[in-house]
């Protein structure tokens, strides 16, 4: 995230006459934009907190960041509908969906982050993955250019909550021709045998093995993820969101937001060969995401995949 506007911003909130109501700044035409000046309970600005945009029908990440020291988050973004969250160490997050709206101007708004209590931790039992409310993202340097952002589409996973907690499991199967980054070519290359050899190694497994708590609403899932035809030992720093009825009968509901970042070479994907050849790849390192949410119903417990 860029300082140098929030900068701009803040200087503007303060000589711009009505406040926020007299500001404007200059945006692209056509575009849109979205402040968020983020206070913790006592009613300081809360910098730091990390703030995540997801276009609500591709489910790909538009803008991510942290608040500045006063508190300000700001993205330029294309009109449409979007999922702000943002989070923040020992306080409950904060998610809203927010409208963009083409040369609209800068409306800042306030945001209270509340404290945060202690989340109830999902009942035993077997969760299962809701597709249409769960992305697994990725974002990738690409060699010489920006970053690629991607995502697979086609997944299923499941949890199995135990009475402790820590003893729980997680598998998580990902169909690989499933992948997408916006590009065609690109994707079709992704899929050949240069990258993931989709037609060899139809499928990324994750399986954990153990659930570490970490203090707050933070925990790390030890695991291992089978790409490519190679097994390696990973860690997910996971965000626990907690548990709510779904509202549909006896649906409950769990959300977390895990991440990790992947080294291409323990999969035997050799971006050096690549480059030597001519071919034009991603780098070395892929920040992998799952935003889940996941599903639990009393009367009806099918079992992960297998």
């Amino acid at each position: 995230m860029n300082t140098m506007p929030l900068g701009l911003l803040r200087r503007r909130l303060r000589s711009a006459p009505g406040g926020a109501a007299g500001l404007t700044l200059p945006l692209p035409a056509g575009a849109g934009v979205v402040v968020r000046e983020v206070m913790d309970p006592v009613n300081q600005p809360l910098g730091r907190a990390d703030v995540t945009v997801t276009e609500l029908r591709s489910h790909q990440v538009a803008a991510r960041g942290t608040t500045d020291p006063y508190g300000l988050f700001m993205a330029v973004l294309p009109p449409g509908s979007y999922s702000l969250l943002i989070i923040a160490e020992g306080l409950e997050p904060h998610r809203e969906t927010v409208e963009v709206v083409a040369d609209a101007g800068v409306a800042p708004q306030r945001v209270w982050l509340q404290p945060g209590r202690q989340a109830d931790l999902p009942v035993p039992g077997t969760w299962l993955f809701d597709p249409p409310h769960t992305a697994i993202r990725f974002i990738a340097k690409h060699v010489g250019m920006a970053h690629v952002h991607g995502r697979f589409e086609r997944f299923q996973g499941g949890i199995q909550v135990t009475p402790d907690i820590s003893e729980s499991r997680v598998h998580v199967r990902i169909d690989a021709s499933s992948i997408t980054t916006g590009n065609h070519t690109r994707d079709t290359h992704l899929r050949s045998a240069d990258f993931l050899d989709v037609d060899t190694f139809p499928y990324i497994d994750f399986r954990s093995t153990r659930f570490a708590f970490k203090g707050g609403s933070k925990w790390t899932l030890q695991g291992t993820l089978t790409m490519h035809g190679v097994s390696r030992s990973v860690g997910l720093d996971t965000t626990y969101l907690g548990m709510v009825n779904g509202g549909y009968g006896e649906e409950l509901r769990c959300a977390a937001l895990a991440k990790t970042e992947l080294h291409r070479e323990d999969y035997t994907l050799n971006w050096r060969s690549m480059l030597a050849r001519g071919i034009a790849v991603v780098g070395p390192t892929v920040q992998l995401e799952l935003d889940v949410q996941a599903m639990y119903r009393t009367h009806d417990t099918p079992t992960p995949p297998k």
